[in-house]
């Protein structure tokens, strides 16, 4: 019998451990076109060398981003530079509002699980933070920290690209 817990508890252990290392699911360059990653409605990661302005993001453990909504021109890269100022870690993924509310629940299942996607970035107390993107389409997108309870305590904001 013994043996039999000890054989499952392994088993369980190889299915679950892909839940904690939460990244993009395509290798870097493997796609040859947009719309098959997270965030991809909304533009791709950016280019360090061709930054339009740097737009800089407060994180509190208010669980607020200061400021919340931000209004960008479309094709422009975006550096933010987030300050978390809170005790805890916060960080801001950029999404459609369904990604992002199902990202938060995954998160709440798993909170030790970390991701490393292009579209966030983590920041740890007291320290800062750099997300690069280019907004590639007109329209009005989410951020939000995925911490577990952040979202749900209202740590979300908006992004307005305009044409």
């Amino acid at each position: 019998m013994k043996q039999l817990i000890i054989a499952s508890a392994i088993a369980l252990s190889f299915t679950v451990t892909g839940a904690f290392a939460h990244g993009d699911e395509h290798e870097a360059g493997k796609d040859a076109k947009q719309g098959e990653g997270h965030a991809d409605a909304l533009g791709k990661p950016g280019n360090p060398k061709k930054i339009s302005r740097t737009i800089e993001v407060q994180m509190s453990d208010a669980m607020r981003f200061s400021p919340a909504n931000i209004k960008v021109k479309r094709g422009e890269t975006i550096k933010f530079v987030l300050t978390n100022a809170g005790k805890v870690k916060h960080e801001m993924v950029l999404g459609s509002i369904k990604e992002l509310k199902e990202h938060a629940a995954l998160m709440q299942k798993f909170p030790e699980m970390e991701h490393a996607d292009p579209n966030m970035v983590s920041v740890e107390p007291g320290k800062t933070g750099e997300l690069i993107w280019q907004f590639t389409r007109a329209g009005t997108f989410d951020f939000a920290c995925l911490q577990p309870g952040h979202f749900e305590a209202g740590m979300v904001g908006k992004v307005a690209v305009k044409r």
